[in-house]
């Protein structure tokens, strides 16, 4: 019994692996103008598909909307009893049926046509109702299912996925889609912390510190107070970072000369040139930065050098990065 189930379950995947492999000599002109129509959508990408295909249409509604492209799923049983109401002209829809016959899809193709969308169709019938009405047709070119009873939805949806993917990512490229824009979509979870970039996690404003380099070490600890934190940055004339004056600096030199210490300028006791990071530096190295050099604050300087923020560890510890 061991022997067959193994059987079975590499004839699954060997099927699945090669329907996917033919989908590879099936993308040409027809997925170029698909692509090509998404990318100028002006309204939603709207996915449908009816029983197991929906499955899928949502989870490729879910890849575009995560990519930048404003996407929903659209139930075709529900749609011919009022969500068709979601439709707008400025749409596009993507409709899955390897058949092309799913009666709840083809029900909805006469109204389809007359709110004016453009229609793309994943099928593995080109004569079907549904190829006959579609702008696009993309042909999964499935003729039987991995199903040993050639019933089950197997290699028909897989394909579906597959090309769904394909469909997403190449406008993902199409479009100039970047980290940043990903990161902005993924606020949470470890995808976003691991795109999130310095500028989005420093202290600015009032929570941000900065003193001129000269000015007396008392007023420099009013600002640190203020501010609340535990260190200042130190600027020249020209609003470029020159130096770092912590908390632990204070207390080193307070051991040494006293109270004495108090009107003089702040450089004299700062770090001078002190560690930094750039705005625009994913969050992750500022963080490796800090761990390496068993500090817990950072300047954020521009590629002028000039002071931007403060990043602070805590920062980071709140963003989940610790």
């Amino acid at each position: 019994m061991s022997s067959s189930v193994l059987k079975m379950a590499r004839e699954v995947l060997s099927t699945e692996a090669k329907a996917i492999q033919r989908l590879t000599r099936r993308i040409g002109s027809e997925f170029e103008r698909a692509v090509a129509e998404m990318a100028g959508c002006k309204g939603r990408v709207i996915i449908s598909g009816m029983g197991k295909p929906g499955f899928i249409a949502r989870k490729i509604a879910a890849t575009l909307a995560s990519t930048g492209t404003p996407s929903l799923f659209l139930h075709p049983a529900e749609a011919i009893h009022g969500d068709l109401g979601m439709v707008k002209k400025e749409d596009l829809v993507i409709a899955i049926s390897n058949s092309g016959e799913t009666e709840e899809i083809v029900r909805m193709l006469s109204t389809l046509k007359k709110i004016g969308v453009t229609l793309i169709a994943l099928t593995s019938n080109t004569r079907s109702p549904l190829a006959k009405n579609a702008d696009i047709v993309l042909d999964l070119g499935i003729d039987r299912e991995a199903c040993p009873l050639n019933l089950a939805p197997s290699t028909s949806t897989t394909a579906a996925l597959a090309m769904g993917d394909a469909l997403a990512l190449s406008l993902l490229k199409k479009r100039g889609f970047r980290q940043e824009d990903f990161a902005l979509l993924h606020p949470g979870g470890s995808l976003g912390r691991k795109l999130l970039k310095v500028s989005d996690l420093m202290r600015t404003g009032k929570k941000n510190p900065v003193v001129d380099e000269n000015t007396p070490l008392e007023k420099a600890l009013l600002v640190i107070t203020s501010a609340r934190a535990g260190s200042c940055t130190l600027i020249n004339k020209k609003r470029k970072l020159t130096g770092i004056f912590t908390d632990g600096d204070l207390r080193r030199h307070l051991r040494d000369d006293g109270g004495l210490i108090l009107k003089q300028p702040v450089k004299k006791f700062a770090t001078l040139e002190p560690l930094r990071v750039y705005k625009d530096q994913l969050a992750v190295e500022a963080l490796n930065l800090l761990r390496s050099k068993k500090i817990d604050e950072l300047p954020v300087v521009d590629r002028e050098q000039r002071v931007l923020g403060m990043l602070d560890v805590q920062d980071l510890l709140r963003a989940g990065f610790v």
